[in-house]
């Protein structure tokens, strides 16, 4: 053993060590794609004490992770064939099978997640090809920011084949806390979109909110801390009955109907007056006052939901 030889095993050993994980826990891991999602991934598996090989289209991106002792593969298809699991964090669904359509015969035997965001849609296709090459198929949803991989705020949705995330759970939640959702590919981003879905519409509230009192010299950190964040928490105890409302569709209202809550636009005319676009609240406004018009002025809020749900 050489000198380089050495150092590698030492490292490993202080890798082994610092992690405080069995033998049996330590499945090697194949990281393909290192923005800065990926580099993240690929860099809690080497705090892990996972062996990690890594493979991008730029290879310069791996040199800070080579660093901490990650393998770099000269190619896609070596990368594929390093590790059992493998964990892709790229772009879109189409440049996943753009990059693994060299290494397609790679993957037979093989746990193939993808942590890219998409689509249903796209996620059934995907895991569909994947099969046809003989891997198992986990589609991923990172709700978590890069600086939060690996911590306990960090979630990361997972659907597809069950046996796969059984016998992955245990590396697979080195990453954040691990939730599995069902059998079905399309889940996982199903409900990755829908959480975004709620946060944007949170945001959106937020960006209204603060323009409204900005346009008064309000200060939105004062705001905020003082008065919006405190509000917002406390409409959100009301979530819980409102999703009962939507699941029993009984939108019996016993405090603020919808009648009530769309009698005036005086959210749009104050911010029209104030010189304020109306361009994000005005669509929910629109949807209250034509819930009304079609007779169910009398419903609570969630009622609305009627005019954009699917039809089954």
């Amino acid at each position: 053993m050489n000198r380089n030889d050495h150092e590698q095993s030492r490292n490993d050993r202080v890798l082994e060590e610092a992690a405080g994980i069995p033998d049996a826990d330590r499945t090697p891991v194949t990281v393909i794609g290192l923005g800065a999602m990926g580099s993240t991934l690929a860099g809690a598996f080497l705090d892990s004490g996972h062996p990690t090989t890594v493979w991008n289209r730029t290879p310069g991106k791996a040199d800070a992770l080579v660093a901490r002792g990650a393998a770099l593969a000269a190619t896609v298809d070596e990368a594929v064939k390093a590790s059992s699991l493998v964990v892709i964090c790229v772009l879109d669904y189409s440049v996943v099978q753009e990059i693994l359509q060299p290494a397609n015969s790679g993957l037979a035997g093989r746990v193939l997640v993808n942590l890219t965001n998409g689509t249903p849609v796209r996620a059934r296709e995907l895991a569909e090809w994947a099969g046809r090459h003989g891997a198992d198929y986990l589609d991923g949803g990172i709700m978590a920011v890069p600086s939060l991989i690996a911590r306990p705020e960090a979630v990361l949705l997972y659907s597809g084949t069950e046996d796969a995330f059984n016998r992955h759970h245990s590396t697979l939640s080195r990453l954040g806390k691990a939730v599995y959702l069902g059998s079905d590919p399309g889940l996982a981003p199903l409900h990755d979109l829908a959480l975004l879905s709620g946060m944007y519409g949170m945001f959106g509230g937020f960006l209204h909110a603060a323009a409204l009192v900005g346009s008064e010299g309000v200060k939105a950190t004062e705001f905020t801390s003082t008065l919006l964040i405190p509000w917002l928490q406390a409409m959100m105890t009301t979530l819980p009955e409102m999703a009962r409302q939507i699941d029993t569709g009984d939108y019996t209202s016993t405090e603020a109907s919808l009648e009530m809550q769309a009698s005036n636009d005086t959210i749009g005319e104050v911010s029209r007056a104030q010189g304020i676009s109306t361009e994000l609240f005005a669509p929910l406004y629109d949807l209250m006052k034509r819930r009304v018009a079609e007779g169910h002025g009398s419903d609570d809020f969630p009622s609305v939901i009627e005019l954009i749900r699917k039809r089954h």
